[in-house]
């Protein structure tokens, strides 16, 4: 039997986003941004939907609204809470996830990933798996955990391949501001802005940029 942790290289069709026109493919780590909840919801509420309606796992992590209106806004054209108490769906707090230890670390968060991707390719046979989540607000003004996350933003360049899954990271912006403009454009491939997928000419490697 074929490691389940291992990116399945059948697994290789582009992928619905759940965005109209946004294609999507396996190992992608994508970056969407916006500026205010609502627009937040118009890309990631979709992400989930086209997941839990094409058999997969999905995973996500919220920090500016509690995870009951995330499965409340999911709405009625899918059964979600059915799909949270089989399993399929997992959703998280910052503080559960990216903020569980502290200060935050890259290796740390990286072993809460390979572990929870681990119990789920226990539990279920998911063809694919989708993670999404936002970056706590805690680090606004943590200068030095922030420069971790991005350290951890780089190093998704090389765990996202590793698995048959797809990665959106979630950046409000009207939060933010600019001033992370520059880190986020350099660990991501792809971007998500406006309903459109556009590849990233300003990405580095990991290595280059970890450099």
């Amino acid at each position: 039997m074929n490691d389940p942790l291992v990116n399945d290289p059948l697994v290789t069709d582009t992928l619905e986003f759940g965005v109209p026109g946004v294609p999507m493919e396996p190992g992608d780590h994508i970056c969407a941004l916006y500026v205010s909840q609502a627009e937040r919801d118009q890309i990631m509420l979709p992400f989930l939907r086209a997941g839990l309606e094409a058999g997969h796992k999905c995973f996500c992590v919220v920090d500016s609204s509690p995870t009951s209106q995330v499965l409340e806004d999911l709405g009625d054209d899918i059964d979600a809470k059915s799909a949270l108490a089989q399993r399929q769906l997992e959703l998280f707090t910052a503080a559960e996830t990216y903020l569980r230890t502290r200060p935050f670390t890259t290796g740390g968060i990286l072993d809460f990933w390979k572990e929870t991707l681990s119990v789920a390719a226990a539990e279920g046979d998911y063809p694919f798996w989708r993670l999404t989540g936002e970056m706590p607000w805690a680090l606004h003004d943590l200068p030095d955990e922030r420069e971790e996350f991005f350290r951890y933003e780089a190093e998704l360049n090389r765990f996202a391949p590793q698995y048959p899954q797809a990665i959106v990271c979630l950046y409000d912006l009207g939060h933010f501001g600019g001033g992370i403009l520059l880190d986020l454009l350099r660990t991501h491939p792809k971007l998500v802005v406006s309903g459109q997928l556009l590849e990233n000419p300003y990405y580095l490697p990991p290595d280059q940029y970890l450099s």
